[in-house]
């Protein structure tokens, strides 16, 4: 009996075992239904093939669980395009009960950060990765992941999140408490966004990234004791680095590309674990300070205002130091030679700064590891030496722009174990041949020689080269062929060979560099047909072949460059027609653009000896100045000066921007399929025709009307009626047919115009009509535009008196007899009229005695006109240099009257005006002279304008003029008050010396600046106009002092330069100090004098100019 119940009972439990699963096996089952439904969820399910119902969710894509429990712990779906929203993934991811990871980076997640209501998270998932997506909404979102306990480790990098307003006065990330944070590269923006975010403590915050946000204010992260990675870099803090001594924890501090100042050595003083320091462009100034070093293995000091020596306390931190950058500052002296002992330094970069002295190569060859060397824009000079071959660990050095001299050694890739990789020499003083042993270095990729001395031929050796992919040996004295064996090179992107003597053709296997980018060989003397094969480079971005002897016609081929967006062929032979197929590209997206390539483009002024629009030059590693050496072996001078590096200037319609084809022999006509462009030579615009065609009925209807008029008048009246009326219609009538013609001429100029804004056509006449707007000047309230077309006949040739980077200047004489001169703004696509209306608005009410006032501006479509008061003797740099054109000397007086007048008109504008105005392009052009002589700065707040607009391509302007730019300019392209002043300091020093600023018959490759600092070390009077001494010898004491201002202002160091009130200051004491009449010298707010002013008294001392 007890034996049948114990048998009964076990197939009972057996049954019951059958019919009711094990729990572990259901909630598999939860798992799986859950991940079923998210994939059923998705708009693509097939991106998750494998996931499917009534299999193991452990086999599933991504997938991980957890050994024991057979649970999903783990899933990774990055880079997955799931495109779906977070509400999925809340609803049926999160949820799953033993989740301890999600990884879903650049898994195109979008919506904010929300969990839905009833819904609970895992409890044990501790990392969750959204990275890379594009998830928006508020920081305050993530509080909805308190439902997620145990969640330690959180990366929102790289979507769309912001911190508004609102979210100020919430409660924060209260209740998170993470270890991991990163939020970098959203769009938080605001000085409390850390506040809120910190709300909850850091106790346990080990690892914080705000980076690439723009979060400003005040931050503490003192209390953040466990800290060990902070990242705040690319914000908008601008505030003294706050204290990190109690983050005792920390290793890894990045605060680079901010604004913060002050005593940094105080600040991470405490911090004896970091191993990374990254403080990289910020605004910290004086002596590198002591830093905890111990532990250092990467230091960033970059980009800031240090100065002094390299500091020798930096050696502690040399056993385990691996980067050193302490470029872009104000290093001064040279390298010591106890760097040598950092032999684990694999990156050494103390580029951009005023380091001096031989080339330390005895200490850099004690840096064993040495893999990136770079030492360029210093003043170095010495040889290279054979020794730098064993660094054979060293893949870049980087020696462009220091003073280096002597042959390019041959051994300097000797034994095979070398690893170098890129070789920039370029902007030294390297004479001799290049060396063929360069094809040694077998794992080059780019070879940059360019701005040397060097002769001979280019070795043909270069073409086995095979990984080499730029080659830049431009601006030498290179003269032979281009090597046919330099085709050989597959992997080649740029060839640069412009302003050399090189002759022969273009080899025909160039089609074999199936990569290049950039062609560049103008400036040389080749000749030959351009290859046919040049059409199979699918990739070529930029083609500029001009100045050189190529004839025959252009390839029909080179349509087939569906990335070509710059074609420069001017000053050859080419003949026959242009080929329709050159434009076939237009449409297609310049996918190839060569990206990250530094040039800059000089735009040519447009005199006779110039040919073409002008020059796009690679510039890597090359001084800015060093444009006075192309000037002077190019006959053309160049009016603006743009720099930046290359991008593409299009997303989704690109064609080409920029064809040069002038100074050739080509006929015919110009393809229809060159685009929607009008007057000569294309065919002429049709509105503009039609409108000139109703221009002459109208003519004939009113002659006709005026013919009837008088007959019938002649009936009526008597005959001294008649005649009296006669005479008042012709009056009339040619007043009006001089109008009429003046507009016919204008109409004709934009019929005829040659330029690429020649597509823009007027449609009748109701845009002749439209007002001047004007500055508080009645005369002028009633001026239209035609009036202005009248006053100027059209814009005709006639009445310009002037030509500048920022358009044409024309005299115009007004019907009330008044003159005004009108600035007729360059053509700009894209310009807003909102824009350029606040801009003059604002322009138009800075008044001051020396400045040339705005009368009033007028926009027309494309059009922008700019009235401004006449000046009768033009501008100073006509004046003084070019007597014949004037007919007028200066004596000193009227020199020093202009020095002064055009230092008040700068001090008015820097320190009167609110804000303030930087000039940026000041120069002896721009200081123009009204009838009494007296100076008046022009263009003042033009180049802000202009230079944002007034290109082809997406650039910087480099603010100002070759001869006048500040040398910090061509380190940045920020500008200041102070580069302002060199620019004046220049200005100063050609009323002084009566010289040009850039005149190579004079200087050579110098310029005036240069130039007066030699001979001030020599026979200081030689400096001097020597018409001046001639005049009064007397003079030669004033004129000393006034040397000494001009030298002050041309200081290298912009901070050693005075500002412009000083300035007026010293001009106050050199008159007192010269028995000049000063009784009126107090100096006003504006930075000029008072009524009587002593410029106009010491005027008196003699005659201010007279006739040659």
């Amino acid at each position: 009996m007890k034996t049948h119940f114990f048998v009964l009972l076990l197939s009972l439990t057996f049954l019951s075992l059958q019919a009711s699963p094990p729990p572990f096996f259901t909630s598999a089952n939860r798992d799986t239904q859950n991940l079923i439904n998210f994939k059923a969820a998705l708009s693509n399910p097939s991106l998750l093939q494998n996931w499917l119902p009534n299999q193991n969710p452990c086999t599933f894509t991504g997938v991980e669980c957890h050994e024991t429990t057979n649970r999903v712990s783990s899933i990774g779906l990055a880079n997955i395009p799931l495109t779906c929203d977070f509400h999925l993934v809340a609803t049926f991811l999160l949820t799953l009960e033993n989740l301890e990871s999600l990884s879903l980076k650049s898994a195109n997640i979008s919506a904010s950060i929300s969990f839905p209501p009833g819904s609970k998270c895992s409890s044990v998932l501790s990392y969750l990765d959204l990275s890379q997506n594009s998830l928006s909404g508020s920081v305050s979102g993530i509080a909805t992941l308190r439902s997620c306990p145990a969640l330690k480790s959180l990366n929102l990098s790289g979507n769309s999140i912001e911190f508004s307003v609102l979210e100020e006065k919430s409660s924060g990330l209260r209740g998170l408490s993470f270890e991991l944070l990163d939020l970098s590269f959203n769009k938080i923006v605001g000085s409390n966004a850390v506040p809120f975010i910190l709300s909850e403590g850091c106790n346990e915050l080990k690892h914080l990234s705000l980076k690439g946000n723009k979060v400003s204010g005040d931050i503490d992260f003192s209390s953040c004791k466990n800290l060990q990675y902070l990242d705040v870099s690319e914000n908008n803090f601008s505030s003294s680095v706050p204290s990190f001594g109690k983050c005792l924890a920390l290793e890894h501090l990045d605060i680079s590309a901010n604004k913060f100042y002050g005593d940094l050595g105080h600040a991470i003083g405490g911090c004896a674990k970091l191993n990374l320091l990254n403080v990289t462009s910020n605004k910290f100034s004086g002596p590198i300070p002591v830093l905890p070093t111990a532990s250092l293995q990467s230091l960033s000091l970059g980009g800031n205002l240090f100065e002094g020596d390299i500091p020798l306390h930096l050696m502690d931190a040399c056993p385990g130091l691996v980067m050193l950058d302490l470029s872009s500052n104000n290093l001064t002296g040279s390298v010591p030679s106890s760097l040598g002992s950092c032999t684990s330094l694999e990156t050494f970069d103390i580029s951009v700064n005023n380091l001096t002295g031989e080339l330390p190569v005895d200490t850099l060859l004690k840096m064993t590891s040495l893999k990136r060397l770079d030492l360029a824009y210093n003043a170095f000079v010495g040889g290279l030496p054979d020794s730098f071959s064993q660094h054979t660990s060293l893949q870049s050095l980087d020696l462009s722009s220091n003073s280096l001299f002597g042959s390019i050694p041959t051994g300097l890739c000797k034994g095979p174990s070398n690893s170098l990789k890129e070789l920039y020499l370029q902007n030294n003083r390297f004479t001799g041949s290049v060396p063929d042993t360069l094809s040694n270095c077998s794992q080059l990729t780019a070879l940059h020689l360019s701005f040397n001395y060097l002769t001979g031929t280019i070795p043909s050796s270069l073409g086995s080269l095979y990984e080499l992919r730029d080659l830049n040996l431009w601006f030498n004295q290179l003269h032979g062929e281009i090597p046919p064996e330099l085709m050989n090179i597959k992997a080649l992107e740029t060839l640069i060979l412009d302003f050399n003597e090189l002759t022969g053709v273009i080899p025909s296997g160039i089609s074999n560099c199936t990569n290049l980018k950039w062609i560049s060989l103008s400036n040389n003397r080749l000749s030959g047909e351009i290859p046919e094969s040049i059409g199979k480079l699918r990739s070529l971005t930029i083609l500029k072949l001009s100045n050189n002897s190529f004839y025959g016609r252009i390839p029909p081929g080179l349509g087939d460059c569906r990335s070509l967006i710059w074609l420069d062929l001017n000053s050859n032979f080419l003949n026959e027609t242009i080929p329709p197929e050159l434009f076939k590209q237009s449409g297609s997206i310049a996918v190839n653009f060569i990206r990250g390539k530094r040039y800059v483009y000089l735009k040519n002024d447009k005199s006779e000896q110039c040919h073409g629009e002008g020059n796009l030059l690679e510039f890597a590693g090359i001084r800015l100045e060093q444009l006075s050496r192309i000037s002077s072996n190019h006959p053309c001078n160049f009016s603006r000066v743009y720099g930046e590096y290359t991008r593409p200037t299009f997303n989704d319609n690109g064609s080409m921007i920029f064809l040069d084809l002038s100074y050739n022999m080509l006929s015919g006509s110009i393809p229809a399929a060159i685009g929607s462009l009008c007057g000569i030579p294309l065919p002429p615009c049709g509105s503009a025709s039609g409108s000139s065609s109703n221009l002459g009925h109208q003519k004939s209807r009113r002659r006709q009307a005026s013919l009837a008029g008088s007959v019938a008048m002649g009936l009526l009246f008597s005959l001294f009626c008649i005649f009296g009326l006669l005479i008042v219609a012709v009056e009339m009538k040619k007043r009006k047919k001089k109008k009429d013609s003046a507009l016919d001429v204008y109409i004709d100029s934009r019929s005829h115009s040659g330029t690429a804004n020649t597509a823009w056509k007027l449609t009748g006449r109701e845009a002749l009509s439209i007002s001047l707007t004007t500055f508080e000047l009645k005369p002028l309230r009633k001026l239209t535009f035609a009036d202005l077309i009248e006053a100027t006949n059209g814009f005709h040739n006639d009445s310009l008196i002037g030509s500048g980077g920022f358009g044409d200047v024309y005299k115009a004489e007004l019907k009330d007899g008044s003159i005004v001169a009108i600035k007729k703004l360059i053509h700009i696509s894209g310009q807003g009229d909102r824009e350029f209306t606040a801009e003059m608005e604002t322009i138009g009410k800075i008044k001051h005695r020396n400045l040339v006032p705005l009368l009033g501006y007028c926009k027309v479509k494309e059009e922008r006109l700019l009235v401004y008061e006449y000046m009768k003797y033009g501008s100073l740099e006509d004046v003084l240099h070019d007597k014949k054109k004037t007919g007028i000397k200066l004596n000193w007086a009227a020199r020093r009257k202009i020095a002064i007048g055009a230092a008040k008109g700068l001090t008015f504008l820097h320190h009167s005006c609110i804000p303030l105005i930087i000039h940026r392009d000041m120069k002896s052009s721009n200081v123009l002279l009204d009838e009494n002589l007296e100076a008046r700065v022009s263009d003042f707040g033009m180049a802000r304008f202009m230079s944002a607009v007034d290109t082809h391509l997406s650039v910087s302007t480099l603010a100002g003029t070759p001869g006048y730019v500040p040398p910090e300019y061509y380190q940045s392209f920020r500008c200041s008050i102070k580069g302002d002043v060199y620019s004046y300091g220049v200005v100063l020093l050609e009323l002084l010396t009566g010289r040009r600023p850039t005149d190579s018959s004079d200087f050579g490759d110098n310029n005036l600046v240069g130039w007066v600092m030699q001979h001030a070390k020599l026979r200081i009077s030689d400096v001097f106009d020597s018409m001046l001494l001639k005049e009064d010898p007397s003079l030669e004491m004033e004129l000393l002092e006034h040397l000494k201002v001009a030298c002050a202002c041309i200081d290298d160091r912009p901070w050693k330069r005075p500002t412009m009130i000083q300035v007026m200051a010293r001009f106050k004491e050199i008159q007192a100090g010269c028995g000049l009449d000063s009784q009126s010298t107090t100096a006003t707010e504006d930075g000029g004098f008072t009524a009587v002013e002593m410029v106009e008294m010491s005027i008196k001392e003699g005659p201010e100019l007279s006739k040659q």
